[in-house]
């Protein structure tokens, strides 16, 4: 799975086939031979998927609570196509499926969302918490996208006080990614103490994510002095929890947004205040478990190439999601790794089956 970006594109769709039939692990068993068959659609807004099959754990796994996986994504119509697709490759390249513990953040109480992850992928071992948007209202500030202003946007900030308090750490990721090896492994990253994992990207050009505003003041300036500061994406962070809450992170990064509702100090949504307080003191993942930017930017999600190297997850992070690109029938060629993976079946697709 190392250096797509050099492939030629008929090899590449051959690939795609290779990921979705051969996960790496060889433990989980799939429920072969169970028909695929469409379910009823669970609401007119929303999409209509067929019923994944069911994977079974291992005989090495566990069933104790302790042995249980907990994965956090947020849950919103627009990117529910994505959701799905996400979740499914968790479960095909896990060795333990059934451990997969997942908590899911709504902005609404929506039984619709339930009954189409329940219908889709039946055999999940799913809650869904209810985030109040009341939290994030007034704290908010203008970003360059309108995605990235959403008050779901902000709920991994507050992710420590919704799940329940037995739940020590928390996988979270974005809705528009596939993760390509057992995420287990991801899970059992030792944090050395660190209160976040996650892939750090120190060539980046980190004065970029904060204005001048910010630079040019000397007490703003000094906010990173004692560490060296790194990009990393909040879309993919494994969090100890019991830290976050003792440490009181989420009171630090809402500090730091209402410094920014005053001063303008940054224009990208909810990463810059996450960047504030835990740049260059996170524990540092390797950068196959986030092969972020496959989106393109954030104005125009221009088509990019796979950065050479392992990759473990794929991550349509920018403005280009796969889905979009596949149903306009404009997609990149990275976007035909995700297609295996869509569980989405159009209106029409419905009707004729």
């Amino acid at each position: 799975m190392a250096f797509w970006s050099s492939i030629p594109f008929p090899i590449l769709l051959g690939l795609q086939s290779l990921i979705l039939l051969h996960p790496m692990t060889t433990t989980t068993t799939s429920a072969a031979g169970i028909r695929l068959g469409i379910v009823r659609r669970p609401s007119p807004d929303l999409p209509v998927f067929r019923e994944a099959p069911a994977f079974r754990n291992g005989d090495q796994c566990g069933s104790n609570e302790t042995d249980l996986i907990h994965i956090s994504m947020t849950l919103d119509a627009n990117y529910l196509r994505g959701t799905m697709a996400a979740v499914l490759s968790m479960l095909q390249h896990s060795t333990c499926p059934e451990n997969l513990s997942f908590h899911f953040l709504s902005a609404h109480d929506a039984p619709e969302l339930f009954s189409s992850i329940k219908s889709t992928l039946p055999y999940l071992n799913f809650k869904i918490y209810q985030f109040d948007s009341n939290r994030v209202r007034g704290k908010i500030s203008r970003s360059i996208r309108q995605a990235l202003d959403q008050p779901l946007n902000y709920a991994r900030i507050y992710l420590a006080d919704i799940i329940p308090s037995n739940v020590n750490r928390i996988i979270y990721l974005d809705s528009d990614l596939l993760v390509v090896d057992d995420i287990a492994k991801l899970w059992h990253v030792d944090m050395e103490g660190k209160v976040v994992a996650a892939p750090e990207y120190c060539h980046a050009n980190f004065t970029q994510y904060f204005t001048d505003k910010f630079w040019s003041d000397p007490d703003f300036s000094k906010t990173f002095e004692g560490r060296k500061p790194c990009y990393f994406n909040t879309g993919v962070m494994v969090m100890d929890v019991d830290k976050w809450r003792k440490g009181g992170y989420t009171q630090k990064v809402e500090e730091w947004m209402a410094v920014q509702k005053q001063k303008r100090i940054y224009h990208l949504g909810s990463l810059p205040p996450f960047l504030l307080v835990l740049a260059g003191n996170i524990k540092r993942v390797d950068h196959r478990w986030n092969q972020h930017g496959l989106g393109g930017d954030n104005f125009e999600g221009k088509c990019r190439r796979l950065h050479p190297g392992p990759i473990n997850l794929l991550h349509w992070s920018g403005k280009g999601k796969p889905w979009l690109r596949l149903d306009s029938r404009k997609p990149c060629t990275i976007d035909y790794l995700w297609a295996p993976y869509d569980l989405y079946r159009s209106s029409r697709h419905f009707l004729e089956e």
